[in-house]
């Protein structure tokens, strides 16, 4: 038994079947919303709130500096990133406009190959386009923010990954591993892998690429992991779920803390902080045991499978941290995009609820981020029903989870194929493009055998 060569016609994009209509649309949507967010970004149009590029001529830019120096900015506690990110940082330097304007293109870039991408997926037999209409619509909702933070970069790494994952799960693998040493959570993506070769060879290429390229730059540059140890003094930031009670309480004038910038970002320190920083670390510790539990007992797999865990396991990485930054949204977008583009997922309300925290997001930052910062009622509103949102999501994607790999057959860690048809040596087709859509095939019919499927 081995995986079969599907026929051409089995394999095709379908790109012939597509109405040609939806995509023009498609297209034409990315292009009016990103037209109106860079004349947003380079500020030919007023944004409210305030200066949201700071962040990049000022800290990225000195951050840059420093490392062209050969070392880490060990020194600023506002660095607080593995040492894959001095790439992201170092990447404008290689452009011949200034530091902020080529900061802009690149992530201009990144955002039209995630787009690329999505459609490219969403157009293969089997798969839909409402992933790249979720990147679409979701980004340009987070506002000009979303240019002038590197995140958007990491997440079209980490979203090529997973896209990578069934067809290709070495290449899967490292992408995931590049991002991991970038900023962690695309390792995430990894956790809903079934058993079996494909999955040994992407977390090995994934620990491999990550353990390698931390390795060069920690041997060629001083500092490389002393950003480990702010972690441990961080208080909570002024944005998380955990942040929610610190802020009622200061309303109610039963607080006497206070809300400062600490580590990079502006954190509540004061009574109670030590005690909820406790409980969200031990939500983490329990949301990802649930989620091993949920992966040595799930009981059947399909093509969205791996996609929705992850999009789970950083649901609850994000809702249990004592920061959740408005540039976390991206992540999200990102990942419930690639969910989208298999019909079949069980995330698509999680999708979503995630849409609607998007302009909730960018109404708390930047519009009404000096009213968060002093705790005023409206502005907490607004806080409390997008935190609310995201614990919503994350609780419904644990749900949907669970439910939708329940069954009493039992996928076996690889699929395989019976041995293949006589097809055209004209049009030979990768294995892994077999395995994706025996996946595919079936996931209407999650509780049959494999063979029972054809």
């Amino acid at each position: 038994m081995e995986l079969a060569p599907a026929t051409e016609s089995g394999s095709s994009r379908g790109r012939l079947g597509r109405p040609l209509g939806a995509l023009a649309t498609l297209v034409a949507t990315w292009v009016a919303t990103r037209t109106v967010l860079v004349l947003l970004v380079t500020g030919v149009l007023k944004a409210p709130g305030g200066d949201v590029t700071a962040d990049v001529w000022m800290i990225y830019h000195a951050w840059y500096g420093v490392l062209q120096t050969g070392t880490f900015p060990f020194d600023d506690v506002t660095w607080q990133y593995p040492p894959g990110a001095a790439l992201v940082i170092l990447l404008p330097g290689l452009l011949p406009w200034s530091y902020l304007v080529s900061f802009w293109v690149i992530c201009g870039i990144a955002d039209a190959a995630a787009a690329a991408l999505l459609i490219r997926t969403g157009l293969r037999r089997g798969r839909a386009l409402t992933g790249a209409w979720m990147w679409v619509v979701g980004v340009p909702l987070l506002g000009p923010m979303i240019y002038n933070r590197f995140d958007i970069i990491v997440t079209v790494v980490a979203l090529a990954g997973l896209l990578a994952l069934i067809r290709r799960p070495a290449i899967g693998g490292m992408l995931l591993g590049l991002g991991g040493i970038v900023k962690v959570w695309p390792l995430l993506g990894l956790i809903g892998t079934p058993s079996g070769r494909r999955t040994r060879r992407s977390w090995t290429l994934a620990a491999a690429t990550a353990v390698s390229v931390g390795f060069l730059l920690a041997a060629g540059m001083n500092g490389a992991f002393d950003f480990l140890a702010f972690q441990k003094d961080r208080g909570i930031e002024v944005e998380s779920l955990g942040a929610l009670p610190l802020h009622y309480a200061r309303i109610a004038e039963a607080w006497d803390g206070r809300v400062t910038m600490n580590y990079g970002s502006p954190e509540m320190l004061g009574p109670w902080v030590g005690v909820i920083s406790k409980v969200m670390m031990a939500g983490t510790v329990l949301g990802f045991a649930w989620l091993l539990l949920w992966r040595f007992t799930a009981k059947r797999r399909n093509a969205a499978t791996m996609y929705d865990a992850a999009l789970c396991a950083l649901l609850i990485f994000i809702v249990t941290s004592r920061v959740i930054s408005p540039q976390y949204l991206v992540w999200l977008v990102g990942v419930a995009a690639v969910c989208l583009t298999v019909r079949g997922t069980s995330q698509r309300p999680v999708a979503g609820l995630i849409l609607l925290a998007c302009p909730l997001t960018l109404v708390e930052f930047p519009t009404m981020f000096t009213q968060v910062l002093a705790s005023e009622p409206w502005a907490i509103t607004v806080l409390s029903l997008r935190n609310l949102l995201l614990l919503a999501a994350t609780v419904l994607s644990c749900v949907r989870l669970w439910r939708s790999t329940r069954g009493t057959s039992q996928l076996p860690p690889t699929v395989v194929l019976a041995a293949p048809e006589p097809v055209s040596p004209a049009y030979p087709v990768r294995p892994g493009i077999a395995y994706e859509q025996d996946l595919l095939d079936g996931i209407d019919r999650p509780a049959l055998p494999a063979e029972q499927r054809r």
